[in-house]
């Protein structure tokens, strides 16, 4: 898992210099119709693929942290059946906490991607 992350981030990493490439000097304005017709910029497409990287992080990070509290309340349960139910209130708790800072960091990267 470690080195998928590390992997990531380094091709996160090396994409994210495109964004700061200096771009061709307009010698002349172009046609409208020339510019209905243009590609992209590669830093858009850069900014794009990056905030979806870090939505697609953010959720996988949050199923994670849920799944983890979820599996030690389980366990904390198994060993000591009586206390089931005073567990589940701080389950809950720390999982929608979980959940809010997933939520909180897949809108900054959709911000991110619509502000440019």
């Amino acid at each position: 898992m470690m080195r998928v992350l590390l992997i990531s981030s380094g091709i996160c990493l090396v994409l994210g210099s495109a964004l700061y490439a200096q771009e061709a000097p307009q010698t002349a304005p172009a046609a409208t119709a020339e510019k209905a017709d243009a590609k992209p910029n590669t830093a858009e497409g850069v900014a794009f693929l990056g905030a979806c990287l870090g939505a697609a992080l953010a959720a996988v990070g949050a199923g994670l942290g849920i799944g983890k509290i979820g599996a030690s309340c389980m366990d904390a349960i198994a060993r000591q059946p009586e206390a089931g139910s005073s567990l589940f209130a701080p389950m809950v708790v720390a999982a929608a906490m979980v959940e809010g800072l997933g939520l909180f960091a897949i809108v900054v990267c959709l911000i991110a991607l619509v502000t440019k």
